[in-house]
């Protein structure tokens, strides 16, 4: 057996094949003629030597010899398996996947961020930070310029219309004194001694603690209590206060609204005025009849504007009737009206015999502001609880709901899961009212406050309102949540206080300035504001008044044109919402 070797091509310019060889057709054994191979055909087995098992013994003649390159003819085992690998090989496709066609299924489909992208998105986060930081520092810039011109105070109201003055200046009332609110920031002054309790009057009921439980998931019908009565006696109509007076237990005389409307000037808005009446050594601080002292104002320190026309159901005023008209109604509606009521001292001393009165209890409490100067100040507590095994007192508030889109916060979604932010966004709207209230709890030692959330069934429906959350807070953790320093109160207290001592015998009243941060004090004539007292009446669309049944039912039906959906009782559902409106004013 020889080996026959072939002619290899030779290549003069370097090693390996030439750059153009001609392969030739090598002739095989069995005669056949094998050709050059291409880059895209696969190569398998060059001869297979153990699929043979006749090897031992190869066959004399070449056939068999050659089966070994021979791979047509082979049907063992191996082969078939390399067949089977060879039939599975499959090419991998290196294009991307087709992209899906629009459709609401791709179009709210997120892509996960890249980490670049993601960069991106974190770096526009900041410059649009930076951007809305700049413009605060611009706005707040803006407001510290147009207060120390006299402009305007508080937040950006540019677009809001001008505000007017609680009452009426006349021309022959004198001027003495104007103060700004930055005096009153610098003030403080502490109480030395804890205030005395003189008398206990009226009675109380027990709160339900089941609206502890209260959610906008399960809420609660506001309910009408028409047939308790309210009080809202100024302080020289007080018989107690009088009795007080006249047996010398202090030198100054006032209520806790008096008090607090003082004590939190600096924060308010809107115009109010109070009545001090000078009369031997002895100091009254009054509110008029219908004064802006008995109605509960609503967003007076939002930067949103309230509609102007007073027939609007979120004017200023009507806001004000209907949170007055909530107040009364829920302070009656969580408490346990079982019979079962904590007597005091004396009774009620507003009330005639027999006449249903909601559940109040009047404080007369004494404070000592110098050597020779006490302060007596009637102060109210709506409800009484069991607080850690012992008997204490509550206040009861609420705040109300009218259209989410003046506040940007929607109670029913929000109050569950983002408490704190309602809270946060009512006391950038109603500072004034939340700061108020805060100040009258801790006059009255209040161990609890309630604050209830009230809501409009409708945002178009101002007669008809739900519970939607009851929360309880300490008056003094409160008022240091926000920012409420009772040094700085009683400050402003006993300068006011000093302030009047000086005057001479005579009426005076105290006026907020509608349009800037200041308080001015005038002299009146001895009868003014009484009943005999002629000066000119303010117009009559100007008046505080309830809506009429006609104007309720016109205003229902101008709602319903727009297309709202509204469910109000019309007819006597609007006639007992007018007397409870009318009752809260009274």
């Amino acid at each position: 057996m020889a080996f026959d070797i072939r002619v290899a091509p030779y290549n003069p310019d370097g090693w390996g094949p030439p750059d153009s060889p001609v392969v030739p057709l090598l002739p095989r054994s069995d005669g056949s003629t094998a050709g050059g191979v291409s880059r895209s055909d696969k190569l398998g087995r060059i001869a297979d030597w153990t699929r043979n098992t006749n090897f031992t013994n190869p066959p004399r003649s070449g056939a068999g010899r050659d089966a070994v390159f021979d791979f047509a003819l082979d049907d063992s085992a191996a082969l078939a398996a390399a067949a089977e690998n060879d039939s599975s090989f499959r090419l991998v496709d290196g294009k991307p996947p087709p992209r899906p066609k629009f459709g609401p299924r791709w179009r709210f489909q997120q892509r996960p961020l890249l980490p670049q992208r993601r960069d991106e998105e974190v770096e526009a986060r900041k410059r649009e930070a930076e951007k809305e930081r700049a413009r605060r520092d611009r706005q707040y810039n803006l407001n510290r310029s147009s207060v120390a011109g006299g402009g305007g105070q508080g937040p950006n109201r540019r677009d809001a219309p001008t505000l007017k003055s609680s009452v009426d200046i006349q021309p022959e009332w004198t001027m003495l004194d104007q103060i700004p609110f930055s005096t009153f920031s610098k003030l403080s002054f502490s109480v030395p001694d804890p205030p005395e309790d003189l008398l206990f009057c009226g009675a109380l009921e027990f709160y339900d603690k089941s609206f502890d439980r209260v959610n906008p998931k399960n809420d609660r019908r506001l309910e009408r209590f028409k047939t308790r009565n309210f009080f809202e006696v100024t302080t020289t109509d007080d018989p107690v206060i009088r009795r007080f007076a006249n047996e010398d237990k202090a030198a100054v005389f006032a209520t806790d609204a008096i008090l607090s409307a003082l004590m939190c000037a600096p924060r308010s808005v809107y115009s109010w005025d109070i009545v001090i009446q000078r009369v031997g050594n002895k100091l009254f601080f009054d509110k008029r009849d219908g004064s802006q002292l008995d109605l509960l104002s609503v967003n007076e320190t939002s930067s949103e504007v309230l509609p102007e026309a007073k027939e609007d159901i979120n004017s200023a005023h009507s806001l004000a009737v209907e949170a007055t008209y909530i107040n009364q109604n829920f302070s009656q509606q969580v408490l346990l009206r079982d019979g079962n009521k904590v007597t005091f001292d004396e009774p009620n001393p507003f009330a005639s015999e027999g006449e249903e009165i909601a559940s109040v209890a009047y404080r007369y409490r004494r404070w000592k502001l110098d050597q020779d100067t006490y302060l007596i100040a009637r102060c109210e507590v709506h409800s009484v609880a069991d607080v850690r095994g012992q008997r204490g007192f509550l206040t009861l508030n609420a705040l109300n709901e009218f259209d989410s889109k003046y506040s940007g916060v929607d109670w029913r979604q929000k109050l569950e899961t983002q408490r704190g932010a309602v809270l946060a966004t009512e006391l950038k709207n109603n500072a004034n009212k939340l700061a108020k209230w805060t100040a009258q709890a801790l006059l009255a030692g209040a161990d609890l406050m309630k604050l209830g959330y009230v809501s409009r069934v409708h945002p178009r429906d101002h007669f008809n309102h739900v519970i939607l959350s009851v929360i309880g807070h300490k008056p003094k953790d409160f008022a240091a949540q926000i920012n409420l320093n009772t040094s700085n109160m009683w400050g402003i207290v006993k300068s006011i206080v000093d302030l009047c001592m000086k005057l001479n015998e005579g009426k005076y009243v105290l006026v907020k300035d509608p349009m800037k941060p200041q308080v001015r004090i005038y002299e009146v004539p001895v009868d003014a504001f009484e009943n005999d007292y002629m000066e000119e009446p303010l117009p009559e669309e100007e008046q505080v008044r309830p809506p009429t049944e006609d104007e309720a039912a016109d205003t229902v039906a101008e709602n319903r044109t727009e297309g709202e959906a509204i469910d109000v009782e019309v007819g006597a559902g609007e006639d007992d919402a007018n007397k409870d409106a009318s009752d809260s004013i009274a």
